[in-house]
């Protein structure tokens, strides 16, 4: 009995001094934890800001629990008019990294970036050429995000492949599933005049762009006169306008030609329910069909 009472004691102290040794180790040593190994580093996500929404589509299908998307530009306002205020800016205050597209009209100059006062920020301007509504330049843009994410967060860059990898094939596919629809009807015969920043897109599409437009500002009464005359001329059957700049800027010349007109958007959540690129572009894809069915 007394042996027994013994062995009883060494056991609860054997226990007791686990449980001490596991708790200092978990308190002093980083990369020992109990529901997995690798460090604490690896539970926080990457703090990632950009300009705009076709940026944080792309971060987020690319990098999903693995980083903390802040989007600074509105998806339905036009970059080149958008005013930087001190809350935007702020935002990098705890960022990683601060992804831009560093277009003319982005207003995110190195002397405001550097005025956050954020010495461990990563700037990233994505130099990609093309409207990102087209599928090959989507592709681009992913691989591109995907490299600088990897650069950032090299211990998960296999997860980072993978996101990519099935991003690229989901473009990819609904370029087919688009390119099929287009191929149903003879677009190339519909004649368009169309804004500038939508010029890439919609020719991507097949329609025949015979001019295009700028902002409401640079359309004079002797431009607009050209436009329409343009039009008549070449037997322009729709209008295209484009919705993140002046989205009323081709009305006029669509009264004057009697043609119908539509608004695409150039950036993902710029409509309802279009906060994915695939979404935006099928959005974009139904207003065309909607018009170029009434000219066949």
């Amino acid at each position: 009995m007394h042996h027994t009472t013994i062995l009883r004691k060494k056991n609860r102290f054997m226990k007791s001094l686990w449980i001490i040794v596991s708790s200092i180790l978990l308190l002093c040593v980083p990369g020992i934890l109990l529901f997995g190994s690798g460090s604490q580093e690896n539970i926080s996500p990457l703090k990632v800001v950009t300009t705009t929404s076709l940026i944080e589509q792309i971060v987020h299908r690319i990098g999903d629990e693995k980083v903390d998307v802040i989007n600074i530009i509105p998806p339905a306002q036009c970059p080149g008019h958008f005013d930087v205020k001190p809350k935007d800016i702020q935002k990098l205050a705890d960022a990683d990294i601060f992804l831009l597209h560093g277009w003319q009209g982005e207003k995110f100059s190195n002397q405001l970036i550097s005025s956050v006062e954020n010495p461990d920020l990563t700037v990233e301007r994505l130099d990609i050429q093309g409207n990102w509504m087209v599928p090959s330049v989507q592709r681009e843009a992913a691989e591109k995000i995907k490299e600088i994410l990897v650069n950032q967060d090299a211990k998960n860059s296999s997860y980072y492949e993978k996101q990519t990898l099935r991003y690229i094939e989901l473009i990819s596919a609904k370029e087919e599933e688009i390119k099929a629809k287009l191929k149903t009807v003879d677009i190339t015969r519909i004649k368009v005049l169309c804004a500038e920043m939508q010029v890439g897109f919609v020719k991507w599409t097949g329609l025949s762009v015979v001019a295009a437009y700028g902002l409401p500002d640079s359309l004079t009464p002797g431009v607009v006169k050209e436009l329409v005359d343009k039009g008549k001329s070449e037997k322009v059957s729709l209008i295209i306008d484009n919705l993140q700049s002046s989205k009323d800027a081709g009305k006029g010349i669509a009264e004057e030609l009697n043609c119908p007109r539509i608004i695409l958007s150039n950036f993902p959540g710029g409509v309802k329910d279009t906060e994915t690129w695939e979404k935006t572009i099928d959005y974009n894809i139904q207003l065309i069909f909607g018009c170029i069915k009434n000219e066949m």
